[in-house]
């Protein structure tokens, strides 16, 4: 039996893990998350969200998958390696290679001749050549393409939904050269429905920002429509839904965009290209949040409530409904912004308890009588009623208070 290593437990790295042991192969899971490794040990699911994961790791975990902190004892162990650590970005907009760059060494110092590596994290063009590939040649002195291979296969996942997506979305795999990907590519057949070869690494690498870029293009669209709807006091949900009817149309959700994926891709064009398109539209989407806070002087000012100052709740943590996540989430900025403008405002989510949002340093709110205006970010079915029964303070981003789902 084949043995895996896989770097990064997260909302992505611990259900590849568990559909990878589903398979068959032996997969050591290793994070530098000392609580969430333990919590994992014990036998808990801290992605709850994600479906059928829980059993996916009852049954496998102990026997097939195993999880821990030391990256290279897991790396001696394995014959194919994965990184799938996050990469953020700074506030210049610049990423920051350190996790991936860490997980690479720890790799290194367990890489054997034969081995695989394969860097799933979505990242800019060149990184798992440069990066990556340098870091492991640098760190175990072994020679890429002659005595490991390499390749970078682009993670697709949607949390909640990864662990489908390898049976319903093709898995593209890139290699440093034609056995690499090759290699690469017999492995993810073991439990992907679907595996398209690219041609090199960097058109694996390139691919996923292509879909990021998409999204967030198209996502700043809607908005823009979003928003010339209100002026014109056109409702934007039955616009779209007769536009995209049996056409080629596809108008997406308005909204705020965040998150780890689609607020951050972009930025590796925006750094180092000419794509003014692209920068406006990132740009755009992240002003969003102004004209959020207009609706709210709008909104408070027709209500003549003659308060000297206003309370506000907004609705939605996370960086979209669904998900217990907060990277990027553009609550943040829009509180603050709130704030600025005289507001004094509170939160609401009901993937969070009342302790998680205080220790966000968010003030938590769950009665919507006692408030001025209501923005909703994130749209949860649950709170349809009682949003209905102050519908005239909401503000509404997200349909969240038809019955049709437009």
């Amino acid at each position: 039996m084949k043995k895996v290593s896989i770097s990064g437990m997260g909302k992505v790295g611990l259900p590849l893990s568990a559909v990878i042991a589903e398979s068959g192969f032996c997969v050591f899971g290793v994070d530098i998350d000392k609580n969430r490794v333990d919590l994992i040990n014990k036998g808990y699911n801290p992605i709850p969200e994600e479906k059928s994961l829980s059993s996916l790791l009852k049954r496998n975990f102990g026997k097939r998958l195993f999880v821990t902190t030391n990256g290279v004892e897991a790396s001696k162990e394995a014959q194919i390696h994965i990184i799938i650590t996050p990469l953020s970005i700074d506030k210049n907009k610049k990423p920051d290679f350190k996790n991936i760059e860490d997980s690479a060494k720890q790799i290194a110092l367990g890489l054997k001749k034969g081995d695989l590596v394969v860097l799933e994290t979505t990242v800019p063009v060149g990184t798992t050549r440069n990066v990556v590939g340098k870091i492991l040649e640098k760190n175990s002195g072994l020679k890429v393409g002659r005595d490991f291979f390499l390749a970078h296969s682009p993670e697709r996942a949607m949390t909640g939904f990864a662990i489908s997506r390898y049976q319903e979305y093709p898995k593209v795999v890139g290699g440093i050269d034609k056995k690499s990907t090759k290699i690469a590519a017999n492995f993810y057949q073991r439990f992907c429905k679907e595996v398209v070869e690219a041609e090199s690494l960097e058109i694996a690498e390139m691919s996923k920002i292509f879909e990021g870029v998409f999204r967030d293009i198209n996502i700043a669209l809607a908005n823009e429509l979003f928003k010339v709807c209100q002026e014109l006091n056109i409702n934007f949900w039955k616009t779209r839904h007769v536009a995209n009817y049996k056409t080629n149309t596809n108008i997406l959700d308005p909204g705020n965009v965040g998150g780890p994926c689609i607020s951050v891709y972009p930025w590796f064009l925006i750094n180092n290209f000419n794509v003014p398109l692209i920068k406006t539209a990132r740009l755009f989407n992240d002003s969003m949040i102004d004209f959020y806070k207009n609706k709210v002087i709008e909104l408070t000012k027709k209500n003549r409530n003659t308060k000297k100052i206003k309370n506000i709740l907004v609705i939605g943590i996370s960086f979209r409904e669904g998900v217990k996540e907060i990277a990027y989430s553009r609550i943040f900025p829009l509180i603050n912004l709130l704030k600025k403008n005289g507001f004094n405002v509170f939160a609401y989510d009901p993937l969070y308890s009342k302790q998680e949002i205080e220790n966000l340093d968010l003030k938590y709110l769950d009665n919507f009588a006692k408030v001025d205006c209501i923005v909703v970010m994130n749209k949860y079915p649950s709170l349809r009623n009682k949003l209905l029964k102050v519908k005239n303070k909401v503000i509404d981003i997200k349909n969240s208070l038809n019955y049709r789902n437009y």
